[in-house]
């Protein structure tokens, strides 16, 4: 236990800073474009990390709205009614999960749409051949064709939105005071590791993404629709009334709409 309070100790002296919430969305569009640049004019070896199979990507980054949402669900809920005591506010901000879900379906359609309206069954990865008689990805993957098409980055858009969202939601812990003997304190020093550690993990795939797969406009929608979604919410309708609100903070709405717009 003293090694997690320590781990805890940690993130809260990091990512709960306003600065990181302040300047995470600049790091990840640098490094986006950084990467991206990397990749096309000194690509990187290839490594356990650019296979598309390494374990990362398959149990954590096609899962990341799954993950994001039961380690946020537990999270919200615990602070906000310890800080509040008041079960219907944290209903209205468990209600951020239903709106992240929602932008995670809509948008992930979307790019499927796009990637199926302007895309076309080829015979092999060199796109020779074009197979017109298979007129969707699906019907051309399950016949051994490639099908390619405009391909929005999914992982930079996911990978975007829930981190900038688990920051945004782990601002609440300025408020949230604990010690041992309170009866919410393993819980919530284990939920705040645990997304500590997604944060990290969603960072470093993010980065990965960008030096190993996708070209540079395929990222920079990715990445466009990831701060879109999360400028629009917490940076705008989470500051109105007639939102789920943002985490429950001392400071004023003044003070942070004032912090988005420095």
């Amino acid at each position: 236990m003293e090694h997690l309070e320590r781990c805890e100790w940690f993130l809260r002296g990091t990512l709960v800073r306003a600065a990181v919430r302040r300047y995470l969305p600049w790091a990840l569009v640098a490094s986006m474009l950084g990467g991206s640049l990397l990749k096309e004019l000194s690509p990187l070896p290839e490594s356990y990390l650019s296979n598309k199979r390494n374990v990362l990507n398959v149990y954590f980054v096609k899962l990341a709205w799954a993950w994001t949402f039961c380690l946020l669900l537990p999270f919200i809920a615990l602070t906000n009614y310890h800080l509040t005591g008041k079960a219907g506010l944290v209903l209205r901000r468990l209600s951020t999960l239903l709106v992240g879900t929602a932008i995670w379906y809509v948008c992930t359609s979307l790019f499927s749409n796009i990637e199926h309206y302007t895309g076309s069954c080829y015979h092999s990865p060199a796109l020779e051949g074009i197979r017109k008689e298979y007129q969707s990805k699906q019907q051309c993957h399950r016949e051994g064709g490639f099908w390619h098409g405009f391909d929005i980055s999914g992982h930079s858009f996911l990978l975007t939105f829930c981190a900038l969202m688990i920051v945004e939601e782990m601002s609440v812990l300025h408020e949230v005071k604990t010690d041992r003997s309170h009866y919410l304190h393993t819980a919530i020093t284990s939920l705040v590791v645990a997304l500590g550690f997604l944060t990290c993990v969603w960072v470093l795939m993010f980065l990965c993404t960008a030096v190993y797969f996708h070209n540079l406009s395929q990222k920079v929608f990715g990445t466009f629709f990831g701060l879109l979604s999360w400028y629009g919410t917490y940076g705008f309708w989470y500051l109105k009334s007639f939102s789920p609100g943002l985490p429950p903070q001392s400071c004023s709405l003044n003070s942070k709409q004032d912090s988005y717009k420095k």
